[in-house]
């Protein structure tokens, strides 16, 4: 690899660091279209693993114009990675369904760390002037968004299916709690508040004839007092 400058050098590490898990997601993608049903996932799938080896391809041209190169070992490591892991994605899970959406929940992951890296190329080459390392990255990120996009309406897909395939019916609907009983309804007690507003003046009434009647006493036991008076 030639002597790079500072700007260059940055250039070719961020790219490098695509390239790579580009290659590594090829080898992941054979291993889940191994096991994927027919279908628009495993179309889509297809699709997005010649989209895949577009993007390293692209990329590896990029790094060698800038005077990269020596991307042997890091594109080594990356398949070995993925090889790795390609027989696990092939047994995880119990249902076909389910051994797809752990497929699908981990590409899904895959696809935003590959947005978030040409976010950050692309923003690098447009505070470095190169237009053309920018241009590449924002196509390519373009391209993962739309990807993201359909397996996030996948794994909802997915999750149904294994709802279906995995739990009984019946344990499917929702079992309603014992209903407590409902407090008195806002119009009854709207209706019961007037009668009881209208028995207080009844109230009041009584309580106002309380001194009338007790004035009336008094008045008679003054005037039997007189009466005794003068007969003595």
């Amino acid at each position: 690899m030639a002597d790079l400058n500072e700007r260059d050098a940055k250039l070719v590490q961020y790219l490098s660091e695509a390239y790579g898990k580009e290659r590594e997601l090829e080898t992941a993608l054979q291993a889940h279209i191994a096991i994927a049903g027919k279908g628009p996932y495993k179309k889509r799938l297809q699709q997005h693993l010649k989209e895949t080896k577009a993007h390293a391809k692209a990329v590896e041209r990029r790094i060698k114009k800038l005077g990269g190169g020596g991307q042997t070992l890091q594109t080594a490591v990356g398949k070995l990675t993925a090889a790795a892991k390609g027989p696990l994605h092939a047994v995880r899970g119990d249902s076909e369904a389910e051994k797809m959406l752990k497929n699908a929940k981990t590409e899904y992951f895959n696809e935003h760390e590959e947005i978030a890296t040409y976010l950050a190329i692309e923003t690098l080459a447009e505070k470095v002037r190169d237009s053309e390392t920018a241009k590449l990255a924002r196509a390519i990120r373009r391209e993962e968004e739309r990807m993201a996009s359909f397996l996030q309406g996948q794994i909802k897909q997915l999750t149904g299916a294994v709802v279906r395939e995995d739990i009984p019916a019946a344990l499917r609907r929702a079992t309603s709690p014992k209903r407590k009983a409902k407090p008195a309804s806002k119009k009854a007690a709207a209706k019961s508040r007037p009668a009881a507003r209208k028995s207080r003046p009844k109230k009041a009434a009584a309580k106002k004839s309380r001194p009338k009647a007790a004035k009336k006493s008094a008045a008679k036991k003054s005037s039997r007092n007189k009466a005794t008076a003068k007969k003595r």
